[in-house]
């Protein structure tokens, strides 16, 4: 610990003499360097935002989609063709093992969607092939061909019109590759090196990865947008978020990730941190493996929504810097249900539940709790502690688990746990964006939907929202689906928390962004 100190205290000391290098204390190690086959923040932070960019994204701290790859673009009238005009010039990130020959163009497009789209395409099953929100948002169903129109052109054709397709694109999975990067690999057959020693467009070239330690970054001279006011970005992975806030306070990193709901009041009055903060656009929850039982029993899972004292988790655990869940929507979403209440704590509810599900003296069974600090959830430890005592109240006798974080969202994905802690920020606005990504059929294959809970009825409607265009008529059908889900509780929502973030005095720029994302292009340092 010691000697990872003072490598960061010299390297923020050389910010001053020298050049401009932002250290980052993060949460977690990323899962991977390629954004397709992730649905992590601490991933996408890593990966996404770092080293590429998306045919279109979102403004800076927003939510409106903006040119990214693509300068202009065309929809058709029945919304079923998206037309794309790329930008001319774009450089690929030159490395010790890749010096790119051209430009991005449509080959390049084409390759990194069908890299997860078509079967057959030698990269499909590089790295696993499990391409998490591409399956989860119903995407190989949903595109009907990728095609070049010429070498700046690239077209798109859906086989209907969805509405949040735009949006999808600006998301952090829809990166684009280098198809001539991943030409060489295969010749030196090396594909899986794409992943690992990834080469983008994006505003900062990976340099070196510390898996659990750090990971180095440069800035890309030839960046698109031109190049980045920092010279150098370093993650120090730093996963205790008190360990995180000291490091702050002693100037060892210039912002921090998920600082503790009970350091917040120090760094509030702190004058050497500033403190933002930002209504949180997520949704921490507890899911229920509904293939396995006893959770595959309605009334199982609807007693341990009764049984777990939610109210006493916003005290003890978020320490009052959230609100109760009462459904997957956080209400800085559109299409937020809007009943009240629809989990209260009632143990006499919850034992009779359980009675009528036949089990009258309860079970056994294993609670996943989250090993690192998420917008949605600071203290998974604290919090599994606290759903233990409750449920033991009720006959359910727990016993708690965790991973580290890689390994903990590859097993949620495969289904092996009965209930596990997770949640969830918006990633572009849309209720789509957790009602089909989280809880849709295809989600199950994907991964997203780690409650592998599949009801036809609130399907269907998440399907017809997907098509609509009115978002008055979206409005009704996504409060409906929520009532479905109200009812069959794949999974109890437990609190959307406020984002906060410790910053350095000395950072100009940093904005928090609604879409849990950490973009530092912006920034400068004085």
């Amino acid at each position: 610990m010691k000697s990872m100190i003072f490598i960061l205290s010299s390297l923020i000391g050389l910010s001053a003499h020298a050049e401009k290098t932002f250290v980052y204390c993060s949460e977690a190690s990323p899962s991977t360097f390629n954004p397709q086959m992730a649905d992590d923040g601490p991933t996408f932070n890593a990966s996404s935002q770092m080293l590429y960019n998306r045919l279109v994204e979102f403004e800076p701290a927003g939510t409106k989609v903006i040119p990214g790859l693509a300068e202009k673009w065309e929809i058709s009238k029945d919304g079923r063709t998206y037309t794309f005009q790329l930008r001319k010039g774009v450089e690929f990130h030159t490395t010790a093992k890749f010096t790119p020959t051209r430009t991005v163009n449509a080959d390049d497009v084409v390759f990194s969607f069908n890299r997860a789209l078509d079967k057959a395409n030698p990269y499909n099953k590089v790295g696993g092939g499990n391409y998490l929100y591409f399956v989860n948002m119903g995407l190989p169903d949903s595109i009907e061909k990728i095609e070049k129109v010429d070498d700046m052109t690239v077209r798109f054709v859906l086989k209907q019109a969805e509405s949040p397709f735009l949006a999808n694109l600006a998301m952090d999975f829809a990166v684009v590759l280098s198809k001539e990067y991943a030409d060489q690999l295969l010749k030196e057959k090396k594909p899986q090196l794409i992943d690992i020693e990834p080469v983008g467009t994006g505003p900062f070239v990976l340099k070196r990865y510390v898996k659990d330690n750090s990971i180095r970054y440069t800035s890309h001279p030839k960046y698109w947008r031109g190049q980045a006011k920092l010279d150098n970005v370093v993650f120090a992975i730093t996963p205790d978020a008190s360990v995180r806030f000291q490091k702050l306070k002693a100037g060892e990193c210039h912002l921090i990730a998920e600082p503790s709901p009970q350091d917040v009041q120090s760094m509030r009055t702190s004058d050497k941190i500033r403190l933002m903060q930002q209504a949180g656009a997520n949704v921490g929850y507890l899911a229920l493996n509904t293939e396995k039982a006893p959770f595959n029993k309605i009334e199982v899972r609807q007693a341990i929504a009764h049984a777990l004292n939610r109210e006493s988790y916003l005290r003890m655990v978020y320490n009052g810097t959230a609100q109760l869940a009462d459904h997957p929507l956080p209400p800085t979403v559109w299409g937020a249900g809007k009943t009240k209440d629809v989990f209260s704590y009632d143990i006499k509810k919850a034992k009779a539940l359980l009675k009528k599900a036949g089990y009258p003296e309860g079970f056994s069974a294993e609670l996943w709790t989250l090993p690192v600090s998420r917008p949605y959830n600071p203290n998974g430890k604290k919090m599994g502690e606290l759903m233990q005592a409750d449920l033991a109240k009720v006959g359910i006798q727990v016993k708690l688990v965790t991973y580290d974080w890689p390994t903990y969202l590859e097993k949620a994905r495969k289904g092996e746990h009965q209930m596990i802690q997770l949640g969830w920020t918006t990633d572009n606005g849309d209720p789509d964006n957790f009602l089909a990504t989280l809880l849709g059929c295809s989600a199950i294959e994907g991964g997203g939907n780690v409650a592998r809970w599949c009801f036809k009825p609130y399907n269907k409607l998440v399907e017809q929202g997907r098509r609509e265009s009115s978002i008055a008529k979206r409005t009704k059908i996504y409060e409906d689906a929520q009532k479905i889900f109200s009812a069959q509780v794949p999974w109890v929502p437990i609190a959307h928390a406020t984002v906060f973030r410790g910053v350095s005095p000395k950072v100009e720029g940093y904005k928090i962004s609604p879409l849990g994302v950490e973009d530092f292009y912006p920034l400068n340092l004085k």
